[in-house]
């Protein structure tokens, strides 16, 4: 055996064998990992892991395909995903091709009927296919229809975060966010979200865990209390 193939080994054995728990964070639509920076856990009890988007193969690629290359970057067993936003509707598509311990859903949907009117009669009018996509790059102009009124006050801080501007990124995403299909809450499935979300209204969202005040981006300014709710629900799990 040479030592490449030992250290193979011995890599694998090392996620196998860590007794932490592993928690693997995928952001928001067009965002990047940094939205997580201000998430703060015992490491002495979790390893985090963040997976940054793919550009999609083609427009054609479904996100169950899409989902299943996200789920490569997972080198665990049993692992906790995280999602914010769309990233909360991938980790649960990810979770249909790997196991999974539990997963946490912030500021996001956990079946298609939680989707808010305005989105499924731009799904079901097609109007999204007149939406310029450099309008989409235009940040300003991008927040006001998936990130809400919070990012208007913070475009600066904004630009470090949304940075995933690929054009066939962006056109394969909003399309899959306004035509995702699921009707039932998957197993283990934890929803956490604000009472003043404007992307995904409260009302709209079926018994979640409530973050007063919480905004769509509350991933930034309700960190404290989203890793407070984290880790008492994985400690009786």
């Amino acid at each position: 055996m040479d030592w490449l193939n030992l250290i193979g080994i011995q890599f694998q054995n090392t996620y196998k064998m860590s007794s932490k728990t592993p928690l693997y964070f995928v952001p928001g639509l067009a965002a990047n990992s940094r939205i997580f920076e201000y998430l703060q856990f015992d490491m002495d009890k979790y390893e985090v892991y963040t997976i940054d988007w793919l550009v999609p193969l083609s427009p054609e690629e479904t996100i169950q395909d899409y989902a299943k290359r996200m789920s490569t970057f997972v080198k665990h067993e049993n692992p906790v995903l995280l999602g914010v936003s769309f990233g909360g509707i991938m980790v649960q598509e990810m979770s249909k091709h790997i196991k999974t311990n539990a997963l946490f859903l912030i500021s996001s949907v956990k079946t298609s009927q939680e989707l808010p009117k305005r989105l499924r009669i731009i799904q079901k009018t097609k109007a999204y296919k007149l939406f310029p996509l450099k309008a989409f790059q235009n940040l300003d102009q991008f927040s006001n229809l998936f990130l809400g009124d919070f990012v208007q006050t913070r475009i600066k801080l904004y630009e470090n975060y949304m940075t995933m501007k690929d054009e066939k990124y962006l056109t394969w995403a909003i399309y899959n966010v306004l035509h995702w299909k699921q009707d039932m809450p998957l197993k283990n499935t934890i929803q956490i979200h604000g009472t003043d979300d404007a992307v995904f209204p409260i009302k709209h969202i079926d018994a979640p865990i409530q973050i007063k005040g919480g905004t769509h981006v509350m991933i930034l300014n309700k960190a404290k209390t989203i890793c407070t709710i984290i880790d008492e629900k994985l400690s009786v799990i």
